[in-house]
């Protein structure tokens, strides 16, 4: 069905028309299944029929329903314009590398520290 045909329908005649093109895309896909469908486009033209009604109904809802909208406002700023400066990639990465080596150091020293009070504890029985 073409755009034009399906913009003179009636609200109410686009909806019978939605209805019926569902059924015959559901019959078309039940005679692919069972391989009676002898000219596949016929799937084609229907989803597009189908998507043809869909967008008229669209439009007319939003028809009826658009508000004109206003720009946002800008939020006011709630902490201060300065802002801390960046550091380079450089010094991220040699922080990162710190970071690690220090939480490497932490875990081995209380990995170490686990081990000593096993070992004290075996020592008092």
């Amino acid at each position: 069905m073409d755009i034009d045909k399906v913009r003179n329908l009636t609200d109410s005649e686009l909806l019978g028309e939605l209805v019926t093109q569902r059924r015959a895309l559901y019959d078309l896909r039940f005679q692919l299944a069972t391989r009676q469908l002898t000219d596949h486009n016929q799937l084609t033209q229907t989803r597009r029929s189908i998507a043809r009604v869909l967008t008229v109904m669209t439009e007319r809802s939003l028809d009826e329903t658009m508000v004109p909208r206003t720009a946002p406002q800008p939020k006011p700023a709630t902490r201060s314009a300065a802002k801390p400066a960046a550091r380079t990639s450089a010094a991220k990465k040699d922080g990162a590398a710190k970071t690690a080596a220090a939480k490497t150091a932490a875990t081995k020293t209380a990995t170490r520290a686990k081990t000593a009070a096993t070992a004290a504890k075996g020592d008092e029985k």
